[in-house]
């Protein structure tokens, strides 16, 4: 798989591969693809971290970082959200995933990010690090399972003293 940038002329194959991406997701609403697209859409878009996966000319994969609102933290002064990862059917339990987060973090930390938050499958996300929100004294001001809501230092020692909450957009 070659990872890369997203472009404007990626944008349907993506709808369609998010679509399709969770279609039999457990824990799936069917509005991923349209999520998104809001995403992108909103202040928060940051098109250097937005990628794609490929394979013999397909889009197999996609994942992107948007800022993410907060109120009351005190530190950092920027959280990053982890948008849905999505791997097409054909090509999932293969690495892919796995892959192109690895690589939209380290992108997001070269460029000087220093904070990730996910929301979604502890057992997934800890193989990069990720941690309950909680324990670096952030809340998710929404209803989401503490367990599930998680955070990621991109710079050691980032949320050290991080206070308040935080919400996922819709």
């Amino acid at each position: 798989m070659r990872i890369r940038l997203e472009s404007p002329t990626d944008f349907p194959a993506i709808y369609a591969l998010v679509k399709a991406a969770f279609e039999t997701a457990p824990h799936a609403d069917g509005d991923e693809q349209d999520f998104v697209d809001r995403l992108r859409a909103g202040s928060g878009y940051l098109p250097d971290l937005a990628l794609v996966g490929e394979a013999d000319g397909a889009l197999v994969a996609h994942v992107m970082l948007t800022r993410l609102p907060q109120s009351g933290v005190l530190r950092p002064a920027e959280l990053l959200m982890l948008a849905p990862v999505s791997v097409a059917p054909g090509a999932q339990r293969r690495g892919l995933g796995t892959a192109i987060v690895r690589e939209v973090l380290a992108r997001a930390a070269a460029r000087g990010h220093v904070t990730a938050v996910v929301l979604g499958d502890p057992a997934y996300y800890r193989r990069f690090g990720f941690r309950t929100a909680r324990d670096f004294g952030l809340r998710n001001g929404d209803d989401f399972p503490d367990e599930n809501v998680m955070a990621l230092e991109l710079a050691p020692g980032a949320l050290r003293g991080a206070k308040g909450a935080f919400h996922f957009p819709t």
